[in-house]
């Protein structure tokens, strides 16, 4: 057991996955979780993954030794203010976003020396939100990004290092700006590139919807997975990582231009070169235990 007591701020997939993870492995004596909505309460209570479900943020984080935000991007900051005067010395407060800069900025003013601050990032996830999306295998062999700040003790950190890897996943320690510019590439451009192209598609009035539905291959249907992540969380992700995401877009004009030459040229060296150097990546992905090389990516036998 590595803490006595885990407070959940905000019940969505990461939380609940972490609830259930925790449970798993017995390595919480307890688990106390709130959400801002009344609904979403209420379903925790029904699914039985916290100890305790509280009304209010200030409540869950009673004597907690670990502090857990599980929110949008964007809401860190007011939920920081909200918990601060009522953190127990000594406590670790950690969160989950998918951009660390920015948090950081948003939630350190507001916490004393009395308690360590951990920013955290699970690479781990579905394109399924909310309280009954959770479960404990999320994060087995998947990468979880630590990025202790200056004040941060050792101690805390490898606590929260054991938590993670107690929770099955592989844990790595970033600078915070490296990290942003490493997800930019990663997750954040994609998301933004398959929005994109299921845009597309919904605008183009030659193809109808039917026929996008009927006829999707592979890769359209992976761009549809991307696309239904949660737009809350997305749209706070780009506008806190905004600097690191515009440089690797620019970047990705500059080779979809270079691309765009190569068809409109009949350039097939350009593209046989570059489709070989780009597949190289894709064997390296699965080699790493990062997906499978299984038909359609294993994804009919995962949740």
């Amino acid at each position: 057991m590595i803490y006595n007591r885990v407070a959940l701020i905000g019940l969505g997939l990461i939380a609940g996955s972490m609830a259930y993870a925790i449970k798993r492995a017995n390595l919480a004596k307890e688990i106390v979780g709130t959400a801002r909505s009344a609904e979403t309460r209420d379903t925790v209570r029904r699914l039985g993954f916290c100890d305790r479900v509280t009304d209010t943020a200030a409540e869950a984080v009673k004597d907690a030794d670990l502090v857990v935000l599980a929110v949008p991007v964007g809401a860190m900051a007011a939920i920081a203010k909200d918990i601060a005067p009522h953190l127990a010395p000594g406590a670790t407060v950690t969160d989950v976003g998918s951009v660390k800069r920015d948090v950081i900025n948003a939630v350190g003013p507001f916490l004393s020396d009395a308690v360590d601050f951990v920013p955290c990032h699970p690479i781990a996830g579905t394109e399924h939100s909310g309280p009954d999306s959770g479960f404990a295998e999320l994060f087995e062999n998947r990468w979880t990004i630590l990025t202790p700040i200056a004040s941060t003790t050792a101690e805390a950190t490898q606590k929260l290092r054991a938590l993670w890897e107690g929770m099955g996943a592989n844990v790595d320690e970033m600078d915070p700006d490296h990290h942003d510019l490493v997800l930019a590439v990663t997750s954040h451009c994609p998301h933004l590139i398959a929005y994109t192209m299921v845009g597309v598609a919904d605008d183009l009035q030659r193809v109808n919807d039917t026929e996008v539905i009927k006829y999707s291959a592979a890769g359209f249907r992976d761009f549809t997975r991307i696309a239904a992540s949660d737009p809350t969380m997305w749209r706070d992700v780009f506008l806190s990582n905004k600097e690191a995401t515009l440089e690797i877009l620019g970047r990705f004009t500059e080779e979809l231009f270079a691309l765009q030459r190569a068809i409109r040229t009949g350039d097939g060296d350009h593209l046989f070169d570059y489709f070989t150097r780009t597949r190289a990546i894709r064997r390296g992905i699965v080699e790493a235990g990062q997906d499978t090389d299984a038909p359609d990516f294993g994804r009919g036998t995962k949740r």
